[in-house]
């Protein structure tokens, strides 16, 4: 079961177990890049995912 750790302003972090990473992957990445347009807004949103085994990696 993924869960979110932690946001910074645009930033999710989120753990989840590997089995589930390609899922929760894509839901992300559809779910940060439509809410503009759910709220009216023209110019389209773009969202970066990226896995990792901690955040340090991630960075």
């Amino acid at each position: 079961m993924a869960r979110l750790v932690l946001q910074i302003h645009d930033e999710l972090i989120v753990e989840t177990p590997v089995e589930e990473r390609d899922a929760v992957l894509a839901l992300t990445k559809e779910s940060m890049e439509e809410v503009g347009a759910m709220h009216g807004l023209r110019v389209p949103l773009r969202a970066d995912v990226a896995s990792g085994p901690n955040w340090l990696d991630m960075v």
